[in-house]
């Protein structure tokens, strides 16, 4: 198989293949073959041959697009990375993926020489505009030479992708053109395929989400409009503009565009919003404005979607992200491996033609990776009996405080529905006392969030144990590319910035329980209870008397953490959508919009 691009010309070449919404020009699919040849021809020209590795240092725009299908078509493996990263980043990056040529643009190239100084061997750099460095080579001052398009076995690497690094070092993920193949595929299926789609794509073209769009569309022969930046209100008079039946988000991005305009358009057949938990409130909100909002859950790995819910499921079931799309399996595994009943939680393990065959140049990071059932994916979660998943948080996001679990996902529902605090980020810092506290950084609605207001609110939710005990504000929640909260950035500014404090003064039932039960032991065994030292696990009750436990809120009563529905996980992309006459991979209606 040679590339998508190639195949469909042959097809449709007539019919509009991409738009750029910054300045409404368009490209057919012919237009736009003759401009990824040229475009390949020099990249040739200037030594990129198949098998190479050329990592991708672009802005977002028509150039991007490009250079997706031109190393394809070269059979080189594109490795994209964020115009945002500094230049030690980059060099890391540059440096693990054996990068043998980087393309950059004006804005991107003075990083990219930094980097590639920084890199042991010569790293040509490309440019796709004019360049008056003499380390940079432009791709128009090569004369466009003939070559022999490459043809793609399906076990091919087509992609190395850097993981986002909530935590931790990034990996570098491989993906074949089979992972892509089966990822558009299982797509199509679950929401549809309609041969007049346009998908507008306001996400970055350095990571699945974007490029997914990119390389559906030219299976599909449908319409990518490519949005340069993102502006929540430029966003949706895009949609309207360009007629827009599909548009690619993460949940930060929707509920701006729905601050900004109220709705969205009608043209609508699908909002698919991943790379992030998707709040119940927003699929609700989307429900009461008619949004067809399709919640989805994937993973870089996984080529992006995992499982997608169609909007319909997902209004009679905010919390859900669907079944597995066709072809994969998911299976939920307790802490010894073993696969628990519908309605419990555990691991989820992936299983299917989308997955990963490993990281690159990292055999011990895919032997641990990788088990019975499949990858382990590392997100906590359940599927009930319909077989709907439903994804709570991160195994590593657990806090464990003074021996009790906290799912920081609870904490973050019960955060966001105060109605001063619009996001919020909930983790665990280091306590002397308790091992860990838990923590929450929040972006305030409109107005400063009152503390005595939230703790009276919270503790109205959640056990004592489970409260937040320093809280600290910002305009905006640090995130990955993928638009998954930055953990590790999160705790950094929860220790350096200006927070504020809910003391430990009012015990939880359990905390009143376990004073009680030390009490009444002492006094069976003739001690006073006053003067015995009282192992508090959830860290409420120190300035309680233990001869005198302050009597807990109802609320506050026995909870066990783990049958709680958190608010995290990963997601990453899109798909199609559904409309009359699409294939079927469930049970499931498949006229649902």
């Amino acid at each position: 198989m040679h590339d998508w691009l190639a195949h469909r010309v042959r097809s449709t070449p007539d019919r509009e293949a991409l738009v750029n919404a910054s300045s409404g020009n368009a490209w057919t699919y012919a237009t736009l073959d003759e401009t990824v040849a040229e475009m390949a021809g020099r990249l040739s020209a200037l030594g990129v041959s198949d098998g190479d590795h050329v990592a991708g240092v672009l802005e977002t725009g028509v150039e991007a697009v490009c250079l997706i299908h031109a190393t394809m078509r070269l059979g080189a493996v594109l490795v994209p990375l964020a115009p945002e990263f500094t230049p030690p980043e980059l060099a890391d990056r540059v440096d693990h993926a054996d990068v043998d040529t980087v393309v950059c643009d004006e804005a991107t190239e003075s990083q990219v020489r930094s980097a590639a100084e920084q890199v042991p061997g010569s790293v040509p750099t490309l440019s796709i505009h004019e360049s008056e460095r003499d380390d940079v080579t432009s791709l128009s001052a090569a004369e466009r030479e003939a070559f022999t398009p490459t043809a793609w076995d399906r076990g091919d690497t087509q992609l190395l992708l850097f993981t986002s690094g909530t935590t931790g070092d990034p990996k570098t993920v491989r993906l074949t053109m089979g992972n892509l193949l089966a990822s558009a595929t299982a797509s199509a299926f679950r929401l549809g395929i309609d041969p007049e789609d346009r998908w507008l794509v306001p996400l970055s073209l350095h990571h699945m989400g974007g490029i997914a769009p990119v390389l559906r569309s030219a299976l599909y022969g449908t319409t990518v409009i490519v949005r340069e930046t993102f502006d929540p209100g430029g966003t949706v008079d895009d949609i309207r503009e360009y007629d827009a039946t599909c548009v690619s988000l993460v949940p930060t991005m929707l509920r701006r565009m729905l601050s900004a305009r109220g709705t969205l358009p009608g043209c609508l057949r699908f909002a698919l919003v991943g790379g992030a938990p998707t709040p119940a409130e927003l699929v609700e909100r989307c429900r009461d404005y008619s949004v067809p909002i399709c919640p989805t859950y994937g993973m870089t790995e996984t080529a992006s979607q995992i499982a997608t819910a169609r909007h319909g499921e997902a209004f009679d079931h905010p919390e859900t992200v669907g079944s597995p799309l066709l072809w994969t399996d998911v299976t939920v595994v307790d802490e010894d491996g073993a696969p628990v009943e519908a309605g419990e939680s555990g691991e989820l393990v992936v299983r299917g033609p989308t997955v990963t065959p490993g990281y690159y140049d990292d055999p011990a990071a895919t032997s641990e990776a990788f088990g019975e059932y499949g990858l382990h994916t590392g997100d906590v979660g359940y599927r009930d009996e319909k077989g709907r998943l439903y994804v709570l948080n991160r195994l590593d996001d657990r806090i464990l405080s003074g021996g009790e679990n906290v799912d920081p996902g609870e904490v973050v529902d019960a955060v966001r529905a105060h109605p001063s605090v619009d996001e919020a980020a909930v983790v665990g810092l280091a306590d002397e006392e308790w091992g860990e506290q838990v923590a929450a950084l929040l972006v305030p609605d409109e107005e400063a969030v009152d503390v005595a207001d939230l703790e009276a609110h919270l503790r109205e939710r959640l056990a004592g144990f489970k409260l937040p005990r320093t809280i600290g504000t910002v305009d905006e929640l640090p995130r990955t590319v993928s638009g998954t909260v930055e953990r590790d950035a999160v705790r950094d500014r929860l220790r350096e910035g200006e927070t504020m404090s809910i003391e430990r003064s009012q015990p939880s039932a359990r905390a009143a329980s376990d004073t009680e039960s030390v009490r009444a032991v002492a006094d069976d065994e003739g001690v006073s209870s006053a003067g015995s030292a009282v192992d508090d696990p959830d860290g409420d009750a120190d300035s309680a008397p233990a001869a005198n436990p302050e009597p807990a809120d109802p609320d506050d009563s026995d909870v066990s953490d783990d049958d709680e529905a958190g608010d995290d996980g990963a997601t990453d992309e899109a798909a199609d959508s559904d409309n009359a006459g699409e294939p079927e991979d469930d049970a499931s209606s498949a006229d649902e919009h």
